[in-house]
């Protein structure tokens, strides 16, 4: 006999505040393990096709292990670096950016920089702002991933972690597939494979769109010649998961470079244009329908909301969790809207009068 739905609610509702609390209580303990249960998730279909391939599990596992070992590290000993150097550069350069932008002002709108205006005085701040809260924000989250990575416990823990994840995933999955309660066990898969297409579109999706757009922006910019161009693709990147952000930012950023460095030279700043309106292109045309695809998404609002909201309450731990709950909580909001909209509450006593006539 099921249970009631109410004891079902409470019961429910009692898990999620333990899960509540135990992030609260537990946040940096628990960070590990969080970190390589995600980097498993998002590493298991790749290890499925290479047991395909002909591959056992352990093989496949291994080789994976290899691979992001050396990417890894190729990362944190070449391009990491040069990226938070270009972004400290660029933040210290702020004023200077600032007062080039001035005189360019002065020079053809002088009415707009009178003395005591407000616009002179916003921009002479502007830049000081930037190069004092911006640097000590870069800083302070590089040395908060130094001393992050730098731990023995988290370096040593993450990669044992996602090993015996990976290895063991399918076999988990299995099991807690079992202990499912008999009653409401193909509500519960059917709202588990919904949560995982939401995640296996957006996270592994948008990851790979944000890579390919952040080595596209980056080498572009590059190529072209521009100042702090690597830190600027990077950032564009990095944000791309928010649609039109990342290539908004990383534009007006861009652009605006281009404008001091290339000024009298229209060719150059009408490639970093192209460069930029080609990522956008390639994304809403290429990346986001081929790696994305029409898989059940996060609306951007919900997701900044989500970011801020974990983020505020339980710290980095938070911001980890935040896209996984944002996922499951959109996939259970849907799925009770189905349920209220077929039912009485919402069509009424007369409903089978209604379809009768």
């Amino acid at each position: 006999m099921a249970l009631p739905v109410q004891k079902q609610i409470t019961y429910w509702g009692i898990a999620a505040v333990v899960l509540m609390i135990t992030l609260w209580l537990l946040g940096g303990v628990i960070l590990p393990f969080i970190v390589g249960g995600a980097i498993a998730y998002l590493l298991d279909p790749v290890a499925d096709r290479l047991e395909r391939l002909g591959l056992s599990r352990v093989m496949a596992t291994v080789v994976i292990s290899v691979v992001a070992v050396l990417v890894f590290v190729l990362l944190a000993l070449l391009v990491v670096p040069l990226i938070v150097q270009q972004g400290v550069q660029l933040f210290n350069a702020a004023p200077d950016i600032f007062k080039q932008f001035q005189v360019f002002v002065d020079a053809r709108f002088p009415r707009l920089l009178d003395e005591g205006s407000a616009v002179r005085d916003a921009l002479a701040g502007v830049g000081e702002t930037i190069k004092s809260q911006g640097a000590e924000v870069v800083n302070g989250l590089l040395t908060s991933v130094k001393s992050v990575v730098s731990g023995i416990i988290f370096v040593v823990v993450v990669p044992v972690v996602t090993f015996y994840l990976l290895l063991d995933w399918d076999r988990m999955v299995a099991n807690i597939d079992g202990w499912l309660p008999v009653d409401h066990r193909e509500t519960i898969r059917h709202l588990a494979r919904e949560v995982d297409r939401a995640l296996a579109g957006f996270v592994r999706g948008q990851v790979s769109v944000c890579v390919i757009l952040g080595l596209f922006y980056a080498l572009s910019l590059m190529l072209v010649g521009l100042q702090y161009g690597l830190a600027i693709g990077a950032l564009a990147g990095l944000i791309s998961f928010i649609p039109y952000v990342g290539s908004i930012v990383g534009g007006v950023l861009a652009i605006g470079l281009a404008l001091f460095q290339f000024w009298g030279s229209p060719l150059w700043i009408g490639l970093v244009i192209v460069i930029f309106a080609a990522g956008q292109f390639i994304e809403g045309n290429i990346l986001t329908p081929k790696l994305v695809g029409g898989s059940v998404g996060l609306h951007p609002v919900w997701l900044l909301f989500a970011l801020s909201a974990f983020g505020t309450l339980f710290g980095f731990v938070g911001m980890l969790v935040a896209v996984p709950l944002a996922a499951t909580l959109g996939v259970l909001a849907r799925f009770a809207l189905a349920q209220y909209l077929s039912g009485r509450l919402y069509r009424g006593l007369d409903d089978s009068g209604d379809d009768a006539a």
